[in-house]
């Protein structure tokens, strides 16, 4: 009985915020380039580099790479690779892109504010932008289309270096934590999406399609984009700020009412309007007199005797007009 009054007591705190009005915050955290982000940008930008180099003179990071490969881990490990086919879709720039700009459309609905929506699609416009160009700049084959053994694959037509899969699992996860409104939330959501972005990085060197250096600058080109962000929030401000008044310039415009022109006003003269005429109505027979009967006939009654024989009508029998009314005597014959 108490977990069931528990349950309901959480579910009714969980709607009642839910339900709250809307209000924009008075105060947003928006994250400033410090001097401690500074130092870690440059310091990620520099290990970005080295390891383009490193790769370019075939060092020992491409030994390493070979090394892995004809390790094949997901013919060590193959009880973990249906698991790990599914886990990588964590990394896919689709699916991600739409679970996580759901959760901050929400946001910006409830908080009246388009800097989370706004945030997210400047860090994936920064990414198509560096990690493509990255991409088709070095061309590297991956494992599975590699043609020398020992050698780096570069310029060779591919675009597997930097993962995409790794910088997108670390921006779209990362930028979760960017926008965190509490430092222990961000803490938290920091953690979490270092660990994602991990497990999607190692699950395609696991899967054979990236070399683990292309996992390494994937990492560093996803953190690198984090850390610019601040950089790009004065014009974050500015599209809001124009969105916004855009908004309310439509809004004015439908709620406004053209005027209706005044008509001039002229005496026009009115017609009679023309009487219809009546159809011809088609010619009603006479009634048919109803016959009184003749027990109910007025006037004076006359004896039997006297009354006129009539014919039948439809009679064949000629009439006798030889023939007297009774009572009357015959006259003599001669």
């Amino acid at each position: 009985m108490r977990t069931e009054r528990n349950l309901t007591r959480s579910l009714d705190r969980v709607f009642t915020r839910l339900d709250r009005e809307p209000e924009r915050p008075a105060h947003l955290d928006v994250p400033r380039m410090s001097r401690h982000r500074v130092v870690l940008f440059a310091a990620t930008l520099a290990f970005y580099l080295a390891i383009v180099w490193a790769v370019v003179i075939t060092s020992w990071l491409v030994r390493l790479d070979w090394q892995v490969m004809f390790f094949r881990p997901y013919q060590q490990w193959p009880q973990i690779h249906a698991f790990l086919d599914y886990y990588v879709v964590l990394g896919q720039r689709g699916p991600t892109a739409v679970m996580v700009a759901a959760w901050l459309g929400w946001r910006s609905w409830r908080q009246h504010t388009l800097r989370p929506l706004l945030t997210l699609a400047t860090s994936l416009l920064l990414l198509n932008c560096t990690v493509g160009a990255a991409k088709l700049g070095m061309g590297r084959l991956g494992p599975h289309y590699a043609t020398v053994i020992g050698s780096n694959e570069m310029g060779l037509g591919g675009d597997i270096f930097p993962s995409g899969h790794t910088a997108n699992a670390v921006v779209t996860w990362g930028i979760l934590a960017y926008l965190a409104s509490t430092p222990r939330a961000r803490r938290w959501l920091s953690a979490l999406s270092a660990v994602t972005s991990l497990g999607v990085g190692l699950t395609t060197v696991y899967l054979g399609t990236h070399w683990l250096s292309d996992v390494l600058l994937g990492w560093a080109a996803g953190l690198l984009i984090l850390l610019a962000l601040p950089w790009f929030e004065p014009l974050i401000a500015r599209t809001e700020s124009a969105l916004f008044t855009l908004r309310d310039r439509l809004r004015a415009r439908r709620g406004r009412t053209a005027p209706v022109p005044a008509l001039p006003v002229t005496p026009v003269a009115l017609k009679p309007l023309p009487v219809p005429a009546e159809p011809a109505r088609e010619p009603v027979p006479p009634a048919r007199s109803t016959r009184t009967p003749a027990h109910l006939t007025p006037g004076p009654h006359t004896a039997r005797g006297e009354r006129t024989p009539v014919a039948p009508a439809g009679s064949r029998r000629p009439p006798h007009t030889d023939r007297l009314p009774r009572g009357t005597s015959q006259p003599a014959r001669p």
